[in-house]
């Protein structure tokens, strides 16, 4: 994939973590990180998602932008700006970085293409989704944590792969509403992609251990699918 004039020369700084299984990678999972915070927040998903996929390599990089209300945090776009539209302008441009950073990222790793797993928080998932259902390959597999689903009406015309996903999120979060989920639910699964969904009890904006358990074991069940 031919790299954007607009992002040439933008690099992000990422946090890794080698396959738990001890070999070369077969796999590889992006971890992308919520607003404020940095891929190192993220990158502690990866010794236990690694359980069920003890031959992926995961990566976590930082988002491309600064954050300016949270010191030392990274932003993917401007969540706090009140114009849709300029939303899913910053959306379409870390899109634009983030294309070619899987695409080095598998290179690097010499895994198929594949097999890119993309798991997202927040801001994240958002992003997961966003740069996820527009790869010209299909990654193997989408999660989400405690996000939504961002221009639902533009799947139609931009939507070029239909990997499964599965969305997780809080009942008691309060940062992005529970609603969030059943309308990104209904939005994709409307659009004919498979969907997995999860409230979880009890918990707010994060992501705990329950919603860890809900991954793995949806996480298990694509890789084995797709060894019968």
């Amino acid at each position: 994939m031919a790299v954007d004039p607009e992002v040439k020369g933008m690099t992000l700084m990422s946090h890794h973590h080698h396959p738990v299984g001890g070999g070369l990678a077969k796999q590889l999972v992006v971890l992308l990180h919520g607003y404020g915070a940095d891929g190192e927040d993220l990158i502690g998903l990866a010794p236990l998602l690694g359980q069920v996929l003890p031959d992926a390599a995961f990566v976590a990089p930082n988002a491309p932008f600064p954050c300016a209300s949270a010191a030392g945090g990274y932003q993917w776009f401007d969540v706090w700006d009140a114009d849709g539209e300029r939303r899913l302008e910053g959306a379409r441009f870390a899109n634009k970085v983030l294309q070619p950073f899987y695409d080095a990222q598998i290179e690097a790793h010499k895994v198929p293409p594949e097999e890119l797993y993309i798991v997202g928080f927040s801001q994240g998932t958002m992003m997961a989704l966003h740069t996820g259902l527009r790869r010209n390959v299909p990654p193997r597999a989408i999660v989400g944590f405690s996000g939504r689903l961002m221009a639902a009406h533009l799947l139609a015309d931009e939507m070029t792969s239909r990997p499964p996903i599965m969305l997780a999120h809080g009942a008691d979060d309060e940062v992005v509403t529970p609603e969030s989920l059943g309308i990104a639910n209904d939005a994709l699964r409307a659009a004919g992609l498979e969907v997995e969904s999860h409230v979880i009890e009890g918990l707010g904006h994060g992501i705990d251990e329950t919603g860890i358990l809900h991954a793995a074991r949806f996480l298990r069940r694509v890789y084995e699918a797709i060894q019968e």
